[in-house]
């Protein structure tokens, strides 16, 4: 009988516990001691356009007990009237209530901003807050980004002559076409921002008067400014100086992340330069930072580096580079697989190779690439027909192995240049050099008298490259 008892008793327990179990997991814990854990105590936005809407982030909300949680609130503290958009584990806000989190479960909330216009020059500071309230308690999630007033011009066309200031950076949607006998003229410190469908046409002049001081630069970059986004490089088409476009000067600008950095087609006129490039860096650009096709131009003691396929000159023309370095190297976004720089004067058009005169001079430059990279050559000749053909190197510093016999040399070496950062963890690009390098002194007097900083040059012998050692 006592057997039988036990038994019957075990049975009991064994059918009440499980259930009594259940019902404390599946119960709401009402303790005001009960914690929960969020993933984020501050979900900032770098600094975005006025009207742009960013991109979305989020946080987590955890559950940290045995029992299920109810949230009695989360709410956006500036309800409607504010730049912040939340939603809360697929329900939109600003605010959801009675929401129930498993034991040892959690949530996201999702946020996003889209900052209004208002009548600030300089970026301002836009705030918020998220309210988590459960069982008498509440935390605060704090909410932040920086917004920048500008002026937006959507598929603009530019007919007579125009001056652009510095006084609020420029937005540009659908692409900015400059007319045949229009000439822009942009002032120092202007900062030109291009959405992914907007290309810069030009038929007419750009004159781009950037000044040496780094907030007096010239911008042409992508409107993303927020992170990831703002280090893609091909996030914007690029500047494009069709044949018509002459008389173009670009100084102290920095053009960065296009698809293309420049395309120039076709020549100058009146025997000018189609371009003169002066104090300039090309960085980051997906192709070719500077494309030139039968075209001429003239770049001074600027950086082009970092970029798919540095500077492509096809179809001929006529192009003095002096003091330039051109540096490519594998990025998170760009592999170095191709010379930095492709000199050819032919080109094919409409599957007929067509050819023509060619002239390319550099002078006191560095041409490099990567260390242990697949490229032992990093400047590449084409050369078809009997076309005068004139490719020279003079007192410059140059990765090649082998050398054609139609390129001529003057003092030219192969030598690792010695930069002073090229990447490693960090991802940082330096094109200074550092202290030992065999491009010190080892350039040609010249009447450029300081390089791409401003800083004066050896006037005896000064160094190969942008940069001038001090």
């Amino acid at each position: 009988m006592q057997q039988r008892n036990s038994s019957l008793v075990a049975l009991i327990l064994g059918i009440i516990l499980p259930f009594l179990f259940s019902c404390t997991k599946e119960s709401i814990i009402t303790s005001p001691d009960a914690g929960i854990f969020i993933s984020a105590d501050t979900v900032h936005f770098d600094t975005l356009f006025t009207t742009v809407r960013s991109i979305t982030q989020s946080f987590k909300i955890f559950n940290t007990n045995d029992q299920k949680l109810k949230l009695s609130e989360v709410r956006l503290a500036g309800g409607t009237n504010t730049a912040f958009r939340i939603n809360i584990n697929g329900k939109p806000g600003p605010a959801v209530t009675d929401i129930e989190i498993e034991a040892n479960d959690s949530i996201y909330i999702f946020v996003n901003t889209q900052v209004p216009e208002n009548q600030q020059a300089l970026p301002f500071v836009v705030r918020d807050s998220i309210r988590v309230a459960w069982n008498g308690n509440e935390r605060w999630v704090q909410l932040d980004t920086w917004g920048k007033n500008a002026r937006f011009l959507r598929n603009r066309r530019i007919s007579g002559n125009q001056t652009w200031t510095k006084d609020l950076p420029y937005v540009i949607l659908g692409g900015l076409y400059i007319d045949s006998n229009a000439t822009l003229n942009i002032e120092p410190g202007t900062k030109v921002y291009l959405h992914a469908d907007a290309p810069i046409i030009v038929d007419g002049s750009i004159r781009a008067n950037g000044a040496m001081a780094e907030e007096d630069h010239i911008i042409f970059s992508s409107d993303r400014l927020d992170e990831p986004y703002s280090n893609f490089p091909g996030s914007w088409p690029g500047i494009y100086f069709r044949s018509n476009s002459n008389n173009n000067q670009i100084n102290y600008t920095e053009i960065r992340n296009g698809y293309q950095g420049i395309i120039a087609e076709g020549p100058g006129k009146n025997g000018l330069p189609k371009l003169v490039i002066n104090q300039c860096i090309l960085d980051n650009i997906y192709d070719a930072a500077l494309l030139a096709i039968n075209s001429s131009i003239e770049a001074n003691n600027s950086l082009v580096s970092n970029s798919g396929k540095n500077i492509q000159i096809i179809y001929g023309g006529n192009y003095r580079f002096t003091h330039c370095t051109i540096a490519a190297y594998s990025t998170r976004y760009i592999l170095h697989k191709d010379p930095a720089v492709l000199i050819s004067n032919a080109a094919k058009i409409d599957n007929t190779l067509v050819t023509a005169p060619l002239q390319v001079n550099f002078l006191n430059s560095i041409v490099w690439g990567e260390g242990g990279s697949t490229i032992e050559n990093e400047v590449a000749i084409q050369q078809e027909g009997n076309l005068p053909y004139q490719v020279s190197f003079s007192h410059s510093i140059w990765k090649m192995t082998t050398v054609p016999s139609i390129i001529s040399t003057v003092n030219t070496t192969v030598a690792d240049p010695l930069f002073e950062e090229t990447g490693g963890e960090n991802q940082r690009y330096i094109f200074k050099l550092k202290e030992g390098s065999p491009a010190i002194d080892k350039g040609l007097a010249t009447s450029i008298s300081t390089d791409l900083e401003g800083k004066p040059r050896n006037a005896g012998a000064p160094d190969a490259g942008a940069y001038e050692r001090q």
